[in-house]
């Protein structure tokens, strides 16, 4: 299958273990060089704009994804959605690739092309790994995004008393530690109770640090989502971080996924909707007004993702190419 021909061609760029393309370094730019080729093979005509970010294609209809990666990423994560539409838009005879750059780190590229104020596609669709179990659950190949989550990321301080372990009475102690972990118990039982909303704390400093210190001072970074703006809100709220930099959650358009769930249906595979706990350059197309869809394709190993376990199977690829394609065709 050529798809995964090329994907495996693409992970070997950098070397292992795992795929390692990070955003505008010379294994992503190697790696936009490979594509440029295959988009020459296939007869689209290649252009490169000032982000970095490249184009196949004078279609007013786009589909796509990036190259890069995080350190030690996964074989799948945006390079299938490049190696999909690179052989979709074959299959359908109409569609421009788009492969934008930097998006592990913030959609650099895709915020740079949105920006930079020229003219727009009629419509986006990006096919991606699911990066999750959903899908292999509900035993679907395939899955319908129906919006992808806002977001909101943070640093909170709790400051107490240090004093030393052995000599100070519980009675008397104002941990700082003792009270930060309450704080990140309240706020992952919160996100429980909130439908697909996430709540991470993935570092912690103590000061002073000492064994045998009591923690006078404790930072923990945040981090928060989900697929309702009132929702977000909540969780930020509690979690105590700053709301002006969050990235609301949106909406993919009904015209596009309802002809994704159309080829979906009528191929007879179940029709499964969620939404995305990973942002996606799909989503910064959509708040930038393009009409826009997401096809995820089922991940296995548990769903795991930026990793080098990542997997998804080749009949699913197939399958996700074929809808893409007729997607393509219809839009």
């Amino acid at each position: 299958m050529r798809a995964l021909e090329r994907l495996e061609e693409l992970y070997a760029i950098g070397g292992g273990p795992g795929a390692n393309r990070i955003g505008y370094s010379p294994e992503e730019d190697e790696a936009h060089v490979l594509a440029r080729g295959w988009l020459d093979d296939a007869g689209l005509e290649v252009r490169v704009d000032e982000a970095g970010n490249t184009f196949g294609g004078s279609d007013p209809v786009w589909t796509g994804s990036h190259l890069d990666s995080v350190p030690q990423g996964g074989k799948f994560d945006g390079a299938l959605g490049v190696v999909a539409a690179i052989e979709a838009v074959e299959r359908a005879g109409r569609g421009t690739v788009a492969i934008f750059r930097e998006e592990e780190r913030g959609c650099a590229g895709s915020r740079a092309f949105v920006a930079c104020g020229g003219p727009l596609p009629s419509a986006f669709v990006e096919l991606h790994i699911e990066q999750g179990p959903r899908l292999a659950a509900a035993g679907a190949p395939l899955g319908i995004v129906s919006g992808i989550v806002g977001y909101a990321r943070g640093e909170v301080v709790v400051d107490g008393a240090a004093g030393h372990a052995g000599t100070t009475p519980m009675e008397l102690r104002d941990d700082a530690l003792v009270k930060a972990a309450r704080e990140i118990v309240l706020l992952e039982e919160e996100a429980r109770r909130i439908p697909d909303a996430v709540a991470t704390v993935g570092r912690i400093e103590v000061e002073p640090g000492g064994i045998n210190v009591i923690p006078g001072r404790v930072r923990y970074s945040v981090d928060v989502r989900a697929p309702d703006q009132e929702q977000l809100a909540r969780l930020i709220a509690l979690a105590g971080i700053d709301h002006s930099q969050a990235v609301a959650p949106v909406q993919m358009t009904p015209s596009v996924t309802g002809v994704l769930r159309a080829e979906v249906e009528g191929r007879g595979l179940p029709v499964v909707e969620l939404a995305s706990g990973a942002g996606h350059d799909a989503g910064v197309l959509a708040r930038g007004g393009v009409p826009t869809g997401m096809l995820f394709v089922r991940s296995l190993n548990g769903g795991v993702s930026h990793s080098p376990d990542e997997l998804s199977s080749g009949e699913d690829i197939e399958l996700a190419i074929d809808v893409l394609a007729a997607a393509l065709a219809r839009l």
